[in-house]
């Protein structure tokens, strides 16, 4: 049985059973706003920032990339590479406005990302470039002539 500990104030620890029908089968009105789907951060920030909706429009794109419906575990990974997407897209700003980079920071968030992408399957695919069976018939009748 898998154990999760939690500490309550500094003096009590409470033990919960990750396999307990309680955790399990948690009521929907239970669950956080986050789970529900129903708030994007668990502190109730203003999600029409400019950042806001770029961290949603970055994650919108990673989860349609791996086929619309990721597990918990995918959508945390998701999460966490579009925080760090939008936090890269930002150093990029600010180094284009002359201010510096710390390029060690901003290589480990890069070289982060790419580890986070990779589990979640993205991956570079080469590109099919022949022609369809319509383009190749057409092309086979204009030489014809």
């Amino acid at each position: 049985m898998q154990m999760l500990g939690t500490k309550v104030g500094c003096q009590k620890e409470i033990l919960l059973s990750l396999d307990s029908p309680a955790i399990a089968t948690m009521k929907p009105r239970a669950r956080s706003r986050v789970s529900n789907g129903s708030a994007t951060f668990l502190e109730r920030a203003d999600g029409r920032s400019r950042l806001a909706r770029r961290y949603r429009d970055i994650l919108g794109q990673i989860i349609s990339d791996i086929g619309g419906d990721p597990s918990e575990a995918q959508s945390i990974i998701a999460k966490r590479s579009a925080t760090i997407a939008v936090w890269c897209e930002l150093a990029e700003a600010r180094m284009a406005k002359g201010e510096n980079l710390n390029i060690t920071e901003f290589t480990t968030a890069t070289n982060a990302l790419r580890r986070l992408l990779a589990d979640l399957g993205l991956e570079r695919r080469s590109r099919d470039i022949s022609p369809s069976l319509e383009v190749y018939s057409q092309r086979l009748e204009a030489a014809a002539k």
